[in-house]
């Protein structure tokens, strides 16, 4: 297959690594009242107290990763970036529930896992559209029967992102059919991001 040079490009490790060069905090993940308001309304979104194994994609500092630890007996919190996950990792030293890998979805993916919650939040415009697809498949293949697939992203285009948050949602809630392997729960749109929680219904 010739690829289409005009088909955009999931954004590549190296990207991630010179943004955390330039700034340890590039998103103001640790201190925006926009992030503090949006990590309050994700775990709200969450319809069980507790879920036994969990996976987050692209944790960068692990701000939302040491909230949501509190409602998991284990959760693996992954980035394509090695700088952010050093921060990450002294953040949740105190939480032993939680594993942190430097992984690139879809490319790698962990083996042999079965979530009962996976959450993408702030991840899925920086895939291409074929990437979006392959990962889709890995998720919804690793996601048990009756578990949660949490999407949380900001709606407003990005000139060198891939994919708006619009998009990403919508490819996901093209799987919530009749029979189809996804149930949509429940769905909040707000000012400059969308939240949506989809259900394994075990058909795929």
């Amino acid at each position: 297959m010739i690829p289409n040079p005009n088909q955009p490009h999931t954004l590549p490790p190296a990207y991630f690594a010179e943004v955390y060069r330039a700034n340890t905090d590039p998103w103001h993940f640790e201190t925006s009242p926009y992030e503090r308001e949006k990590y309050a309304t994700t775990l709200a979104a969450l319809p069980r107290a507790h879920y036994q194994r969990a996976f987050e994609i692209g944790c960068s500092l692990g701000v939302l990763t040491e909230q949501l630890a509190a409602r998991c007996g284990h959760l693996l919190a992954v980035d394509v970036a090695e700088a952010p996950l050093v921060r990450a990792r002294q953040r949740c030293a105190h939480l032993p529930q939680v594993e942190f890998r430097c992984l690139r979805v879809p490319e790698e993916f962990p083996t042999g896992s079965a979530f009962d919650l996976v959450v993408l939040s702030e991840v899925g415009y920086y895939w291409s559209p074929a990437d979006l697809e392959r990962a889709a498949g890995q998720l919804l293949g690793s996601l048990a029967a009756g578990g949660h697939l949490l999407l949380v992203h900001w709606t407003p285009p990005v000139h060198d992102y891939p994919l708006t948050g619009d998009a990403v949602h919508e490819f996901f809630l093209a799987k919530a059919q009749p029979n189809g392997p996804l149930r949509h729960v429940a769905g909040q749109r707000y000012e400059q991001y969308r939240l949506d929680l989809l259900e394994a219904t075990g058909s795929l």
